[in-house]
């Protein structure tokens, strides 16, 4: 039986077990209803869908005390098809590297939310069709699949439990908990699990625009989510003696003819004395640069090189173009160049030229350097320049280490860290919080000043 004879109460407070949640009266045709929220806002929009329905002339159904418009509706979406939907919208607006990302935590969820179903495909076929043809655009409905591949995904379909399964806490846990654990069974890192988590809230918060969810049912889940730390390890950073060493060993790697080690010596100069990220230095290009013959230069940063993968990129090739990171498309960061800079990259030019586009790096056909190719040659260039026993070390392990090695110095060398974070692309808060633990100089002016004061009441 359906009414408009609705009357919408307020808001009130309940409290149990010491936490407060937010109750919404309504009555219809005289029989009280009620719906308690999480937070004050959750009550209050309900209320208002209420009342604009009511509005709105809606009837309202005596049995559930709900108008049509909100009535609850189970989600018939199995979660595979529903992770199909999520990536169709969110791969449009999203990076190579994110894209990535969102393809292997939907492959993780999928998998922990199989059903046990008779044919199940080996392990690794499973994840092979996930992450190489489900969660890619086009998508396996627009494109031919190897009979194999599209044999998996049939019984995926089939085995995918359903939506609405996450509003059951126990199995919302489960799958939580799944992120947790690596192919072997050993942990994953924190940082990975937090990257799966946040995919997964985000898409369950898209079903519940989609109306499949009354609200987020994660958020009644205690989960003790990993802490990840966002402070650089100490152990990494190079002084400035042992980061010139290791450039120097740079230029020994490989034969002299393909220059294999030659040729980057500037690219790893750039991530230390410009403290560049390794994609900002790998889509450098001439025409960016100012190389006075003595004195400091500067380098405008507006083009970064990230490598990921082809099926991740919209033309198909492996290295993404793109702006500067976390900044809009157009956005420019000046940096001034140490002369040191000046000098290797001046000599750079000058001994191996520049790409077809004016980009100093490049590999011999003139594509854009890959990472896989100077991580190869920074570990060769370690061995070579460092100690067997600080080779094994963390101390300069990556590429990006050298970054890490010149904000130190910069801080430590007591540059202002508000022109440290606008050189390096960060805000300050970040540069502080990342560095706290590298500041050694600034320890010792304390520890001088502390002594001084208590020296003055002996």
């Amino acid at each position: 039986m359906k009414t408009t004879d609705v009357r919408v109460w307020s808001i009130r407070i309940k409290t149990s077990s010491n936490r407060p949640s937010y109750e919404v009266r309504w009555k219809v045709a005289g029989q009280p209803f009620s719906q308690t929220r999480k937070t004050k806002g959750l009550a209050d929009s309900y209320r208002s869908k209420l009342l604009r329905a009511a509005r709105d002339g809606e009837e309202f159904d005596t049995a559930s005390g709900l108008p049509d418009s909100m009535a609850e509706k189970k989600a018939t979406l199995s979660w595979y098809a529903f992770a199909l939907k999520y990536l169709v919208m969110k791969w449009p607006h999203a990076a190579p590297n994110t894209r990535d990302g969102i393809n292997e935590s939907l492959t993780s969820v999928t998998l922990a939310f199989l059903d046990d179903r008779l044919g199940r495909p080996p392990e690794a076929l499973l994840r092979k069709a996930l992450r190489n043809w489900a969660f890619v655009l086009p998508g396996p409905d627009d494109r031919e699949l190897p009979t194999e591949v599209a044999n998996t995904l049939h019984w995926v379909d089939k085995a995918s439990r359903p939506l609405a399964d996450l509003t059951d806490p126990v199995i919302s846990r489960a799958v939580l908990d799944s992120l947790k654990l690596k192919l072997d069974g050993t942990a994953a890192a924190a940082e990975t699990v937090r990257r799966k988590r946040r995919t997964l809230v985000n898409a369950v918060q898209y079903a519940v625009d989609l109306g499949e969810f009354q609200e987020d049912p994660l958020a009644a889940v205690r989960w003790q989510k990993p802490k990840v730390s966002s402070e650089v390890d100490p152990r990494v950073v190079a002084n400035p003696e042992q980061a010139r060493s290791l450039l120097h060993a740079v230029s020994y790697v490989g034969g002299y003819q393909r220059a294999r080690g030659r040729r980057l010596v500037g690219l790893f100069a750039g991530m230390y004395f410009g403290a560049f990220r390794p994609a900002e230095v790998v889509g450098l290009a001439e025409q960016d640069l100012k190389l006075p013959a003595a004195g400091w230069g500067t380098v405008l940063l507006h083009r970064t090189r990230p490598s990921v993968g082809k099926q991740w990129t919209d033309s198909g090739e492996s290295h993404d173009d793109r702006g500067l990171k976390n900044r809009p498309v157009e956005d420019v960061r000046r940096v001034p160049i140490p002369p040191q800079l000046v000098t290797i990259l001046r000599a750079h030019i000058d001994t191996h030229g520049t790409a077809d586009d004016g980009r100093l790096f490049f590999s011999e056909r003139g594509g854009v350097v890959s990472s896989s190719t100077y991580y190869r040659a920074w570990q060769e260039a370690r061995v070579l320049a460092l100690p067997p026993a600080v080779v094994a070390s963390p101390l300069a392990h990556r590429p990006y280490d050298l970054r890490h090695s010149a904000l130190s110095t910069w801080l430590n060398a007591g540059v202002d860290p508000t022109e440290v974070a606008e050189r390096a692309g960060n805000s300050v808060e970040v540069l502080l919080g990342r560095y706290a633990k590298c500041l050694d100089g600034r320890q010792e002016v304390a520890n001088r000043r502390i002594e001084d004061l208590l020296r003055e009441y002996e």
